[in-house]
């Protein structure tokens, strides 16, 4: 039965367990005021599609997620697939596919495919993560050194062909702002570690900036002079635009948000499974993934999943229920009732330096040097997805690599299975196959075989190393034994596992085997070998 935590966790909820996760909802709200905005520009919308996606995205993701503390939001992860979907489709496209994606999600959760996404390799959410970092990094450049670029392309080559050609406009003040800002996020958590360093270069930043502008004339670009005011309250509902044709446009872009969305709210469940030592409902946490995604676009807002960093920051500050992270909405919007038009002061290189920050975190580079000391695979497998992310598209970057990851384990798989005559006696050939007998082994499979038969009466076939049988794999033990029949050679099995007994026996393949030359164990079929 799909129950959300919150009902759950309300069931056992005290004065306690509330003032805990009042204060940590209070502090996880303000903590998501600039990565709220500094997501939604780095996506190329306006900055308060960020909160209104923090607001609605984020109630719904802890009203009705699986997990009892994760704290839902606009990502980095989504910048790339939603900047490139707003240059081609606008807008409105970007809420279709975002809709889209909600449905796809509720879908696997209803149909219990919460699991499913454990099956993708770690190597390739390493390396389109490590992809993401620097794209997000790469549209950064521009308000860091404060360059006149004007309007920028979506591919990675054309931004950096902008920023080349534009480098001279280079803004000394600007460039100055941003390199104290992400030097102060850097150094902060050496002196707290309770208040993240984003919040406060984004405040210093603010109030340093707007004296300097008074005082002595220098200005900055900020989100007020780039974006105009902030609303002070949410939008109305309004439905997107729907066609046949642009959802079939849309469907690739939308299930790269539902994948992306389902990936990482669930790898930031995991984790914050770890630290309170709980164990959240994937299928739930799914079902409201999705029902947020559908929701924000309605109101404005842009692609969310459970952020790991607002997830683990509730944690530290003692929230332990949904209510935290409900707490965490209400004020968010609160701040933007009341305090939204200040938010247009905020130097739009402190958001750049938050930002790169980031993206420096998100890359991962402890990973990626531990998979480079592994297999060549495992690099392989990294590179290419990293490689697709930044250059291509994320979606044709998780495709990839997961077809070289499927090549390199059906390889290693092959590679591992042995084949070997253990006993050549006279006429009788004892050999033992162990490893999945499938397409990828079969070949490997007739060979050994092959030689097995030359000088042979007898054959005494082991299996006890084989748990796994596929068509491919049945129709050449059926072979097997058709060419036994017309050399005359007895063939006798033994060790036949579950798996592949029940396949033999499903596809009427066992009866053509000699039921007498059926073996428990090796003793037996080489007493009567002989």
């Amino acid at each position: 039965m799909f129950q959300p935590e919150l009902i759950k966790s309300l069931r056992s909820y005290n004065t306690k367990t509330f003032f805990a996760d009042l204060s940590s909802g209070i502090i996880v709200g303000v903590v998501a005021l600039p990565l709220a905005i500094a997501f939604a520009i780095a996506s190329g919308v306006s900055p308060e599609r960020g909160l209104f996606t923090a607001i609605i995205a984020g109630f719904i993701i802890s009203a009705l997620g699986g997990s009892k503390v994760q704290i839902g939001g606009p990502t980095g992860a989504f910048a790339v697939i939603v900047y490139n979907i707003v240059q081609q489709f606008g807008l409105s496209g970007l809420a279709t596919a975002t809709l889209m994606a909600g449905i796809l999600l509720i879908l696997l959760g209803v149909f219990k495919l919460g699991r499913l996404i454990s099956f993708i390799p770690y190597t390739i959410i390493t390396g389109f993560t490590a992809g993401i970092a620097v794209t997000i990094f790469t549209t950064q450049v521009g308000d860091f050194f404060g360059l006149k670029t004007g309007a920028m392309p979506g591919d990675w080559f054309g931004k950096v062909l902008v920023y080349a050609k534009t480098f001279h406009t280079i803004d000394i003040y600007t460039t100055a702002v941003a390199l104290i800002c992400l030097a102060l996020i850097f150094i902060w958590p050496r002196f707290n570690k309770k208040i993240p360093g984003s919040l406060v270069v984004i405040i210093l930043s603010t109030v340093i900036c707007l004296l300097l502008q008074k005082f002595f004339g220098l200005e900055t670009v900020t989100i007020g002079s780039r974006y105009g005011q902030i609303p002070s309250t949410l939008p109305a509902p309004q439905l997107p635009a729907f066609s046949v044709q642009l959802v079939k446009q849309l469907a690739p872009a939308s299930i790269s948000i539902a994948v992306l969305a389902a990936i990482e709210s669930l790898l930031s469940a995991a984790v914050a499974d770890g630290m309170i030592e709980s164990k959240h409902d994937s299928n739930m946490e799914l079902i409201a993934q999705g029902a947020a995604n559908i929701l924000s676009p309605l109101f404005g807002g842009i692609p969310a999943t459970g952020a790991i960093a607002r997830t683990a920051t509730n944690i530290k500050n003692g929230g332990r229920t949904p209510v935290a992270g409900i707490i965490h909405t209400l004020t968010l919007l609160l701040i933007m009732l009341f305090l939204g038009k200040y938010v247009v002061y905020i130097p739009m290189a402190a958001l750049a330096a938050v930002l790169v920050s980031v993206s420096w975190n998100m890359a991962g580079i402890p990973t990626i040097k531990a998979v480079l000391k592994g297999q060549k695979s495992d690099s392989a497998i990294l590179f290419i997805t990293f490689l697709l992310t930044v250059f291509i598209d994320l979606t044709v970057a998780i495709e990839a690599g997961l077809l070289v990851a499927a090549f390199f384990f059906i390889k290693k798989t092959v590679d591992l299975s042995q084949f070997k005559i253990s006993s050549l006696q006279g006429n009788i050939a004892s050999c033992e196959f162990s490893g999945p007998l499938f397409f990828g082994t079969i070949g490997k499979f007739e060979n050994e075989i092959e030689k097995a038969l030359q000088n042979a009466r007898v054959l005494v076939l082991n299996m006890a190393g084989t748990n796994y049988l596929d068509a491919g794999g049945a129709k050449a033990l059926a072979q097997l034994k058709t060419t036994c029949d017309k050399k005359n050679i007895t063939l006798l099995i033994t060790g036949l596992c579950e798996q592949p007994k029940k396949l033999l026996t499903k596809t009427g393949i066992i009866e053509t085997f000699d039921k007498e030359n059926i073996y428990e164990n090796i003793e037996q079929a080489l007493a009567k070998a002989k």
